[in-house]
């Protein structure tokens, strides 16, 4: 019983830090793409990006919206960028 709980842990254990590398790989992804920048203009982002696939309403205060392009999605906070998300799953570029 005690090794079937510990291989359990063990499985949970290696399984978490594929996790982590995973993560690290997204954050380099977005480190070498070319993305909307915290500061950016909400015309600049349209012009640059092209017409988000949808935009959703303010909400809060302040107001903070959101653009949903395919691979990642734009928060705004009245008309600035606050950060790019990209999308879970999301397989950007191949190294």
């Amino acid at each position: 019983m005690t090794r079937m709980i510990f291989t359990a842990l063990l499985m949970m254990a290696s399984s978490l830090a594929f996790a982590d590398v995973l993560m690290l790989d997204q954050v380099r992804q977005a480190a070498r793409m070319d993305l909307p920048a915290n500061g950016d203009s909400k015309s600049n982002v349209e012009s640059r990006f092209g017409a988000p696939s949808r935009r959703h309403q303010p909400v809060g205060d302040p107001p903070i919206s959101r653009w949903d392009y395919e691979t990642y999605s734009v928060y705004f906070e009245y008309e600035l960028v606050l950060f790019t998300v990209l999308h879970p799953g999301a397989v950007i570029e191949h190294s």
